[in-house]
């Protein structure tokens, strides 16, 4: 198996794409070991430097710390790759007990999901990160940066003149989009 690695515009992640599917539930994020029984995700965390984990549906994107070199711990990371798919293993991630979000969202809400899920998620995927909704109150959209996204130097940017410039567009009743910090 060869895993591709990609930088993405934030200098502590990095992109793998083992050329197979990774999580069968959409995106998600791991920053503790205890988080997950998934013995790729608990090698990977438990990698010294390593702070955070997120699977999309085929890439890893990996944060670490500041202070550590990739030349580090990217062989690491790629070996734990190789040897789980190796294993027979099909797939990193799967949530079967999946829940209907949508049932309490108003219109205002269903539009900036859909909005965010066709426009935007695609672009922040192809630098190894998402971007969620939480909230919308006020005309406030709080969302919340995953993956190589979060701490990304650049993520305000994208935030500001982006996602916000977009849902304004879509949606007049929205005046600011905010993002949660981890």
């Amino acid at each position: 198996m060869f895993v591709q690695t990609l930088d993405t515009p934030n200098p502590n992640a990095l992109k793998f794409l083992p050329g197979e599917k990774v999580s069968l539930s959409g995106p998600i994020e791991f920053t503790n070991k205890t988080q997950s029984a998934n013995e790729l995700i608990r090698n990977i965390l438990s990698i010294n430097g390593v702070q955070g984990i997120f699977l999309s549906e085929d890439f890893l994107s990996v944060n670490k710390h500041s202070d550590k070199n990739w030349d580090d711990i990217k062989h690491i990371i790629i070996s734990f790759i190789n040897d789980y798919y190796s294993e027979g293993n099909k797939f990193v991630y799967e949530d079967s007990s999946e829940k209907s979000k949508d049932e309490n969202l108003d219109d205002i809400e269903k539009k900036i999901i859909k909005i965010l899920e066709t426009k935007i998620r695609p672009a922040v995927a192809r630098d190894g990160g998402d971007i969620k909704f939480k909230e919308y109150k006020d005309g406030k959209v709080i969302v919340e940066m995953q993956g190589s996204c979060s701490g990304c130097p650049s993520s305000t940017m994208t935030l500001k003149k982006g996602v916000e410039s977009l849902l304004k567009h879509y949606i007049p009743e929205i005046q600011e989009v905010i993002p949660i910090n981890n």
